[in-house]
């Protein structure tokens, strides 16, 4: 579907914002934890980002779901309701010292926005003022600012917004640019990053979330980000180099040098990253603000109105929660020790039960399926329409699996990026995971289908991956709305026919669509179709089917399986 242009500021503008920047730091995810030098080379800032944003778009799509189940009549979430969720979600889900300060600036552009009373929407010269704010409150919950990070983004991106007197497309596409310019910048304001021939990865995320707020109001991304990285000698930052950013890791940039708040943090900094939310009044976090500062650096909390979120560096991580403890009430705690993963602090450890050597963690879209899949020894993980998995979830998935070796299977092209950074957090834990991104359930029939738990994991792999990529997947669902379409524009209670993902067919009847989109797929040949029938298709569409095929495509087989809830009315696969 097109990406329609926004005018205003409003709370649908908001949803858009967040589903586009989410993606945005999906695509851009490796790249980012690629060049993490500054303050610690662990090689998680594009991960905590994007799980930032995540919670955040969670929020704002929960208060969306909240409206069109309420009562009838309803317009919709106002811009407070929508800017609210976000920052409460942000602030909820931040990870991280970019995550946390990502939050932050969420926060103060909501304070300007939710301000102006519950108002349908903002023009140009308030997201302005929403950009100031959010760049100066984002500075002030910094214990130490420094620049050439993050913070200078963000304050460049607010100074080209304020020379703009325009709509709101014009001030974001100056806000943009000004960040960009000022990314480009950040080698020569912080030693660690010329050394490295990077710019700083939080800024770069935020170039990357700024682009997003483009896209929302003007329809198109700007074009992609040349990021500065080490010329092959070693010297400098170089934007016409052979190798981009996300090919060479912050442990090969940083090798040989020692630069003080670089590699483990064991050596050269704090040995452990301490997070958590605290319920706390503005009195004791302000106490607490001096305890942490004191114990160690990279202090940032943010929040308020009695919830925050607490990030610091520390060589005594207990010490930092029993500082949260005596300002209120800690939750939430996670504590990190750099170069060894998470250390959980829920009392004496209990010796662990044997890890099985593989599992196949898939996400399903219905109860059929979920039955399926669970016949043939994979741990599933049910996407509820309309609602899907977060990487928590899918991380929960990887541990209840309980295995040495995972592959992972999305089933959904838009659950791409979330897999991939619930993957990353299981590789943090020890597991190792292969993602084989199946855009279809029917895709992960088929890579299920050659799975052999004995054979050496690249081997098992490569031929799941093969297996999936040899199946062409469809699906026919109603249009919930008026959309554009790569087939034209359909109407609310259209039937549309998609085909690898882009809209095929649109008609009225679904047995007629299905059969187009059935005869379409076979044109190109096949040996096996696999039909999945959704609780809302009619009767007799999966008999009529398997008909057709019988008659018009000889030694071509059917298989047909019954997906209950799935959202889609039918999913068709051929191998």
């Amino acid at each position: 579907m097109a990406q329609v242009p926004q005018r205003f500021f409003d709370a649908l503008a908001v949803r858009t914002w967040c589903g586009l920047s989410l993606r945005a730091l999906g695509r851009a995810r490796e790249e980012i934890d690629a060049i993490n030098v500054y303050p610690v080379a662990d090689g998680d800032t594009g991960t905590n980002l994007y799980l930032t944003v995540e919670s955040a778009a969670a929020a704002v799509e929960a208060v969306f779901a909240a409206h069109e189940t309420g009562a009838a009549g309803s317009d919709g979430p106002s811009l407070t309701d929508a800017v609210g969720a976000m920052a409460h979600g942000a602030l909820i889900g931040a990870r991280g010292n970019s995550g946390t300060i990502l939050a932050q600036l969420l926060r103060g552009l909501a304070q300007v926005l939710t301000e102006r009373g519950e108002t349908a929407h903002t023009d140009g010269p308030g997201l302005r003022l929403a950009l100031r704010h959010a760049a100066a409150s984002a500075r002030e919950a910094v214990a130490h600012p420094v620049e050439g990070t993050v913070l200078t983004v963000a304050s460049a991106a607010a100074d080209a917004a304020d020379g703009v007197r325009g709509d709101c497309a014009q001030v974001a596409r100056a806000a943009y640019e000004g960040a960009l310019a000022a990314l480009a910048a950040t080698p020569g304001q912080l030693p660690v990053l010329e050394r490295a021939g990077v710019v700083d990865a939080g800024g770069r995320g935020l170039v990357a979330v700024l682009a997003a707020l483009v896209e929302t109001f003007t329809g198109r991304a700007p074009e992609p980000v040349a990021v500065p990285h080490a010329r092959p000698d070693g010297g400098g930052a170089d934007l016409a180099g052979e190798r981009t950013a996300g090919e060479r890791t912050a442990g090969e940039r940083a090798a040989g040098e020692c630069v003080p708040g670089e590699g483990t943090g064991v050596a050269h900094g704090p040995a452990f990253e301490v997070i958590y939310l605290l319920e706390a009044e503005d009195t004791a976090v302000a106490r607490l603000r001096r305890r942490l500062d004191a114990l160690g650096d990279s202090l940032v909390v943010v929040g308020g109105d009695g919830l925050w979120n607490v990030h610091v560096h520390v060589d005594d991580a207990g010490a930092a929660v029993e500082a949260g403890v005596e300002a209120g009430r800690p939750h939430r705690i996670r504590i990190t020790h750099f170069g060894q993963g998470d250390v959980h602090t829920t009392g004496a450890e209990r010796p662990p039960r044997e890890r099985t050597r593989r599992a196949v963690v898939a996400v399903v879209p219905g109860e059929g399926l979920a039955a399926l899949y669970g016949e043939a020894g994979a741990t599933t993980l049910l996407a509820r329409p309309g609602e899907p998995p977060a990487s928590g979830e899918l991380v929960q998935a990887v541990r209840r699996a309980h295995a040495r070796e995972v592959v992972l299977l999305p089933n959904d092209a838009e659950l791409r990026h979330t897999a991939a950074a619930a993957a990353e957090q299981a590789r943090a834990e020890g597991v190792r995971v292969a993602l084989i991104p199946t855009r279809s359930a029917v895709q992960g029939i088929a890579a299920l289908a050659v799975h052999e738990s004995e054979r050496r994991f690249d081997e098992d792999v490569v031929a799941m991956t093969s297996a999936a990529g040899a199946t062409r997947h469809a699906e026919v669902t109603v249009a919930e709305r008026r959309s554009w379409t790569t087939a034209g524009i359909c109407q609310a209670g259209d039937v549309l026919g998609l085909i690898d993902g882009d809209v095929a067919v649109i008609g009225a009847d679904v047995s007629e669509v299905a059969a187009t989109v059935l005869d379409r797929m076979l044109s190109a040949g096949g040996e096996l179709v696999t039909l999945v029938v959704g609780d809302g298709a009619p009767p007799s569409v999966a008999d009529r089917l398997e008909a057709r095929v019988r008659e018009a495509y000889l030694a071509v087989d059917t298989v047909v399986h019954r997906g209950g809830r799935q959202g889609a009315l039918l999913l068709v696969g051929v191998e």
